[in-house]
């Protein structure tokens, strides 16, 4: 019996995963707007029932990693080892990114393509936004949870904002340089050290950045 369950769900996720396959191949094609649901139900060869079966809305078939991506920043500060900071945590992940090239901070190929059909649909814009809103969210209560802090205390909200941008910002810039046409190996050298200021920043503080200087008379 377990073994039939465990096929079962195999199955489920693997029809899953090539509706969404199939999907994000006609949002690449056309154009996430112009592609209907009953399209893509009819190139993955299910019913359309089928599809809702398995995404709720539309955007859910674009942003099929959704749990993933918003879970993500939470799930690297919960798995730290003894001893090491969230900040921390999270730098050594996002360079680890880097080198592996792997696609959980935005920097990978078809980035560029992706956030640029994100950018022409207003409604997958405003998911994406929904989206970091979830991180911010989910980050900050693992961070409660981690330093048992009390439900009044805002602190861990201050600093899942803080961690949040920091990463949104430095995808940011990959994405700038990218479109503007720079290659990913031409852009890697200053989106670490980019990141690693951004990092340092966050460690050590911010009360000395950007003191104001007397002008030179």
């Amino acid at each position: 019996m377990a073994e039939e369950l465990s096929l079962r769900e195999r199955k489920k996720r693997e029809t899953r995963q090539r509706i969404a396959d199939v999907a994000m191949g006609l949002f690449m094609l056309r154009g996430f707007e112009k592609v209907t649901v009953a399209e893509v139900a009819e190139a993955a060869d299910v019913s359309v029932n089928t599809v809702f079966n398995y995404f709720r809305t539309k955007e859910d078939l674009f942003f099929d990693r959704q749990d993933s991506a918003v879970r993500g920043l939470g799930r690297v500060v919960a798995r730290r080892p003894a001893g090491r900071s969230a900040v921390e945590a999270v730098r050594r992940d996002f360079h680890a990114a880097l080198e592996e090239r792997d696609w959980r901070y935005g920097i990978a190929g078809g980035a560029a393509d992706f956030h640029r059909m994100v950018a022409e649909s207003p409604a997958l814009t405003s998911r994406i936004r929904h989206m970091h809103e979830l991180r911010e969210e989910y980050l900050a209560e693992v961070l409660a949870d981690e330093t048992d802090a009390d439900p009044d205390d805002p602190t861990p909200r201050f600093v899942a904002a803080q961690l949040v941008a920091l990463t949104r910002t430095v995808t940011g810039e990959y994405l700038r340089r990218r479109l503007a046409g720079e290659s990913l190996e031409a852009i890697l050298p200053h989106l670490r050290a980019a990141a690693d200021r951004a990092f340092d920043l966050l460690e050590n503080g911010i009360g000395a950045y950007a003191v104001k200087q007397a002008s030179a008379e």
